[in-house]
């Protein structure tokens, strides 16, 4: 009787759960493919600046990822900047590709995405060589041009296009994609606080670009300035920033655009 008391009493702890692998980097190596490249991007949903794409490549040799390699919206800016020595040396390269606001006003926000994706390729595959397989977040391919529009007309080095595996939450539980979206993020935010010093009302610094209430408030004193993505609708009639049709219908925005106030502290 006592055990029996015993058990019931007993609380259970939860496992952990496990943080981001190589499984299916390794499933891709297996079936044929030589290099695989994670990706991931940031900024898709702030009004203000580039939109961001991080890529790692590895291979059959990749080993584990370094301890504390997570999503990066899990994680907090001194977590996500102590990891960069580490991941500088993991992989077999890593690169991070930008997308102008000019750019997103004058291609659309997919389409910029694109542009992104493929300069951080063009340089990671400088090292490697083309890469096989992309590991891309989410359930959209933004990353395979389409059959008519030249985006490289754009600056972007030309490239035959690799294979585009999706994956909904890669950036949880794929090594590569979620060391792409630490890479991304870091190099983002620190280009936004460099912004912020030459335009200081929009507290850049803090919210990297994001439709947080100061940065809303000084858009409707001071108006967008030209790091700002003209073609949206920047405050809406109710004074919240509203986005563009082209992103919403085509993907889903970022997450981390709901949850600027963890990214940016």
């Amino acid at each position: 009787m006592t055990a029996l008391d015993d058990r019931s009493t007993t609380t259970r702890v939860r496992a952990p759960r496990p943080g981001p692998h190589l499984r299916l980097e390794r499933t891709l190596l297996r079936g044929g493919a030589r290099l695989v490249a994670g990706m991931d991007e940031v900024g898709r949903g702030s009004l203000a600046g580039p939109v961001s794409v991080g890529v790692v490549v590895v291979d059959a040799g990749t080993r584990s990822a370094p301890q504390g390699v997570a999503d990066s919206k899990l994680l907090s800016p001194a977590a996500r900047t102590a990891l960069l020595p580490r991941l500088a040396r993991w992989g077999l390269a890593r690169a991070v590709g930008h997308a102008s606001a000019a750019e997103i006003d004058e291609l659309g926000i997919i389409a910029a995405l694109r542009l992104a994706g493929h300069r951080a390729l063009g340089a990671a595959c400088a090292t490697t060589g083309p890469v096989d397989v992309v590991v891309l977040d989410g359930s959209h391919d933004w990353l395979t041009p389409p059959a008519q529009g030249d985006l490289f007309a754009l600056d972007a080095p030309v490239l035959t296009a690799p294979r585009v595996h999706l994956r909904v939450k890669a950036d949880r539980t794929c090594a590569s994609v979620a060391a792409a979206s630490v890479l991304a993020k870091c190099e983002r935010d620190s280009l936004m606080v460099e912004l912020a010093a030459q335009h200081p009302h929009f507290r850049w610094d803090e919210n990297k670009g994001y439709a947080s209430p100061d940065h809303l408030a000084a858009l409707r004193e001071l108006g967008p300035c030209v790091l700002h993505r003209r073609s949206w609708r920047l405050t809406g009639s109710s004074g919240e920033a509203a986005l563009p049709t082209d992103a919403t219908a085509a993907a889903r925005l970022d997450d981390d655009a709901a949850a600027w106030g963890m990214m940016s502290t």
